[in-house]
């Protein structure tokens, strides 16, 4: 797997977390104010590598450092839109 896919990798799983934070407020609680996130993938442990030696190369003075422990992360849903319909038109 390339750095970009990696960093591709890396953003998607943001997403996500930061989706699952916003349901469930009591996780986010545990999160300290500017910790330094690295999530790691069972089972993915060339991101994971990737991941821990990028977040060394990121981490400020002082900083502390969140591992966030991921068992999988499943392909993407379908799309929630429902036999959606073009029109074309040159105007509304």
């Amino acid at each position: 797997m390339s750095k970009l896919n990696f960093w591709e990798l890396q953003r998607s799983i943001g997403f996500e977390f930061s989706r699952y934070i916003l349901k469930h407020p009591e996780f986010a609680k545990q999160i300290p104010a500017n910790a330094l996130i690295v999530f790691q993938i069972e089972n993915n442990p060339e991101f994971s590598k990737w991941a821990k030696k990028t977040a060394t190369l990121n981490k400020e003075p002082g900083q502390k450092i969140l591992t966030v422990e991921i068992e999988k992360l499943l392909p993407p849903f379908e799309t929630r839109l429902v036999n959606p319909h073009l029109e074309l038109s040159l105007s509304i």
